[in-house]
This record gives C-alpha cells, sequence and structure tokens, in this order.
C-alpha cells in the first residue's frame, strides 16, 4: 500500500468510525430512555480486538473514554501507541492464571473473573502491587460447555467467598447469551442476568459494589439496554469488521 492509498483508506475508515459512533450513541440514547433510564445511566465501552492503534486512537479524540480489551498480550502490545489519558482500560477476554500478572495494574477492571481460582490470583498479585484491582463475575447464563464462566447458580455463594479476597473490588457481572439465541429467547437471558444483578446487589455484602452489568454487543446492546444494561461491549459495529 502506497502512502497516498494508506492515509486515503485511514480517512475513510475515520469517517466511518465517526458515523458509527454517532449511530451507537443515538441507539443508546434512545434503548434506554425505553428502559426508564437515562442515556448516561449506560456505559458504552469499545471493544478494540484486532483494531490498530491508529484507529482506537481516533475513537478516543471522537469521545471513547472506556475500551476493552480481550487479550493480554494484544493489549500490552498496543497499550504504549494509545492516547489513554481520561480513558479507562478493562479486559473483557478469559484470562488464564499465568496471565494475571502480567496484566494487574495495566487494567482498572477484570471482567473476566470465571472461577474462584482465577479471583484468588488476581487478589495475590494485585496485593503485591498494593493496588485494588476492581473485577466483573463472568456468569455462563446460557450453561454452554464451549464457554467460559461461573454457572448462574454457583454465584450467590462464590460472590461472598469472591468478597473476602484483598486487593480486589467486586463491582458487577458480565454476560454473553448464547450466539444462536434472539428475540424473546435473548431478552430472557438478558433479563435472567438482570435479576441477578438486582439480586446480589440488595444483598449489601462487604466490599462488593455491585453497579456494572456488563452485557450486549455489537449484534444485540440494543435488546441487552432495553433488558437493564449498565455497560455495553460494541466492537465491529463501532470499527468495523474485524481483520485477523
Amino acid at each position: 500500500m502506497t502512502e497516498r492509498s494508506l492515509t486515503e483508506y485511514r480517512e475513510k475508515r475515520c469517517r466511518h468510525i465517526e458515523e458509527n459512533l454517532k449511530e451507537i450513541r443515538d441507539n443508546i440514547a434512545e434503548a434506554a430512555i425505553r428502559s426508564g433510564r437515562s442515556p448516561e445511566a449506560v456505559q458504552l465501552m469499545a471493544v478494540t480486538k484486532t483494531v490498530e492503534p491508529f484507529f482506537i486512537n481516533h475513537a478516543i479524540r471522537c469521545g471513547i473514554d472506556l475500551i476493552g480489551e480481550n487479550r493480554v498480550q494484544e493489549f500490552l502490545g498496543k497499550k504504549p501507541e494509545l492516547e489513554l489519558d481520561g480513558v479507562d482500560c478493562h479486559l473483557i477476554g478469559h484470562l488464564q492464571t499465568n496471565k494475571v500478572k502480567q496484566i494487574v495494574g495495566e487494567v482498572s477492571t477484570i471482567q473476566s473473573v470465571d472461577s474462584l481460582k482465577v479471583a484468588k490470583e488476581i487478589s495475590k498479585q494485585s496485593v503485591n502491587r498494593d493496588l485494588v484491582t476492581k473485577v466483573l463475575l463472568e456468569v455462563n447464563v446460557g450453561e454452554e460447555e464451549s464457554k467460559s464462566g461461573m454457572t448462574y447458580e454457583a454465584v450467590p455463594e462464590l460472590l461472598p467467598e469472591i468478597a473476602e479476597l484483598p486487593g480486589l473490588s467486586v463491582e458487577g457481572f458480565m454476560a454473553i447469551p448464547p450466539l444462536w439465541a434472539e428475540g424473546a429467547e435473548l431478552r430472557g437471558y438478558f433479563s435472567k442476568m438482570n435479576q441477578l444483578y438486582v439480586d446480589m446487589k440488595a444483598q449489601n455484602i462487604d466490599n462488593i459494589n455491585v453497579n456494572i452489568l456488563s452485557m450486549g454487543m455489537s449484534a444485540d446492546y440494543v435488546q441487552a439496554i432495553l433488558e437493564g444494561a449498565t455497560l455495553v461491549r460494541v466492537g465491529s459495529s463501532l470499527f468495523g469488521a474485524r481483520v485477523y
């Protein structure tokens, strides 16, 4: 690709990001109002998996202040090139215990705590660094064998146990419904997660500040908001189709 064609490509894609961001924000605002909340009650996360730093930075300049990355190594590789002043960074992908040491302290929040084992390792590494890591408990709401996450039924028992770990602050829950779910069935999974969120929030457990329900992605964020999501994770609808 010549320098001129690269410039043209970047300019075109940046325009698309700006147009997409406006549409997404309009959709979020409309859905939030329909759900009886203000548009400000729903956070928009830009999911940056496979997205080059150049375009992530453009989205940040357009007002994105929350980004989520799926893989530890990809985030650490991009981070030096990112303009992160005023931007909150989360890890949203599956986290292996042997990668915890690398990511603690690099992001404010780990959304993919799917077991007590992972939570204990995050606690250990956070205490070693004298910091507190915010976490969300990942729930396998569809009970899919191929997907990580704790079972819905296990949450009430595991939540207080994880909350007692030093160096952690449990902020809420994250879930991904089955990819095949649509219509009323999809809404049902989101509604089930919202009920868990409301129930656990009402318990007022020490060291738990349940204020985030992270669910909904590019294809279904509107439905997620209608069922109570407080944070939606949007990637391809913002940046365009992923390039692997």
